[in-house]
């Protein structure tokens, strides 16, 4: 189990049992720089929380990950605050984003590959790349669009790519 996934799953399990957050230990590098991290939480295969940030907002990935890790046990509003009797049948996946970059035109786009973020005035939509169900970039970018609650068809929408590094 690589040591983000070890430290995300330690985080929800103490939280959930003793309503405690921990610290991020030491990690590798690529964990303890600053970094957009989204945390999501499987049981039996089926979604139970995901939450995470496009930009840090804290020092470092590995505390992003805590953090975020947490919010999708506890906040994500799709779902109620997973339980201690859940806590044995959670699967655990983070995604360490990259920088985005600002894309010209959707064949510079691969729905496996990259995220996606839309942008239209102050609403923003994010989708990780590689979302079981989403094989296309009209299908990425429809649902990226809806979850910024912008219009089908809206004009001047600013479309961004970033890549992952996935650990589960």
């Amino acid at each position: 189990m690589h040591p983000l996934v070890a430290l995300v799953k330690k985080a929800v399990e103490v939280y959930v049992r003793e309503g405690k957050v921990i610290s991020a230990d030491e990690l590798p590098r690529e964990v303890t720089e600053k970094a957009g991290v989204f945390v999501c939480l499987k049981k039996k295969g089926q979604l139970r929380g995901c939450i995470g940030t496009i930009e840090p907002v804290t020092g470092c990935a590995s505390v992003e990950a805590v953090r975020n890790a947490i919010a999708s046990a506890t906040e994500d509003p799709r779902f109620f605050p997973v339980s201690e009797d859940e806590l044995e049948e959670l699967d655990y996946s983070v995604d360490v984003l990259c920088p985005p970059e600002k894309v010209n035109s959707i064949s510079d786009l691969d729905a496996k590959r990259y995220g996606v973020i839309v942008v239209k005035g102050t609403r923003k939509g994010l989708l990780l790349p590689g979302i079981e169900g989403v094989d296309t970039v009209a299908e990425q970018l429809r649902i990226a669009t809806l979850k910024a609650g912008i219009p089908p068809g809206e004009n001047d929408v600013e479309i961004y790519r970033f890549e992952v590094k996935r650990y589960s």
